[in-house]
């Protein structure tokens, strides 16, 4: 009798046993259909001197392009992808287009088996940013432009005596009065000579 309990027992162990496992598993089932990121190039949080010429995402399932979108900006909110995605596998690619040195985000979003999209981002600094654009050959700079020499404004000089072309106040005619009055003067005095004589 202690046997065949003993045997019943066993048996219940075992299917408690399986049914303990299905149970774990079957909510493992639909955590398994999220996508999500596996690594990247750079990897999250790296501080690169040498801008990679592409930026790679890896998950742990392929990602449909028709779902996927992935988005660069670097410093002030630049843009800094220099083109479409590109998909292999489970890796996703984007040409990468650096700007000034400073931090990049990279977010992503993919659609998953179940339906539900998995967003997040990396971030990486860049270092060394790209160099400026040296000036254009056929600017030349401002000093080396030969200027046209110019003649100083004149200024009309103070001249001591009345220019030949100016007009005095009077028209012109005081020496013409001067004249009058020394003619007057001389017959004034010419009449009293004459008066002198003859009373004499």
């Amino acid at each position: 009798m202690g046997g065949r309990v003993a045997r019943v027992a066993r048996g219940w162990s075992v299917v408690l046993g399986v049914a303990a496992g299905i149970s774990m598993l079957l909510p493992a089932a639909p955590a398994a259909a999220h996508n999500s990121l596996t690594g990247s190039d750079p990897e999250n949080g790296a501080r690169v001197a040498a801008a990679p010429k592409r930026i790679e995402l890896r998950f742990l399932a392929s990602p449909a392009p028709a779902t996927t979108k992935i988005t660069i900006t670097g410093p002030d909110n630049v843009p800094a992808a220099g083109g479409a995605p590109t998909f292999a596998g489970n890796r996703v690619s984007v040409p990468f287009a650096p700007g000034a040195a400073g931090l990049y985000i990279v977010a992503y979003r993919v659609g998953s088996a179940d339906g539900h999209p998995v967003t997040g981002e990396i971030r990486f600094t860049l270092t060394t940013g790209t160099a400026a654009a040296p000036p254009s050959a056929t600017a030349a700079p401002t000093s080396a432009v030969p200027t046209t020499p110019t003649a100083p404004p004149t200024t009309a000089a103070v001249s001591p005596t009345p220019a030949a072309d100016e007009v005095d106040d009077d028209g012109g005619t005081g020496w013409l009065w001067a004249i009058g009055a020394a003619v007057v003067l001389v017959a004034l005095g010419a009449g009293l000579l004459l008066r002198r004589r003859s009373r004499a």
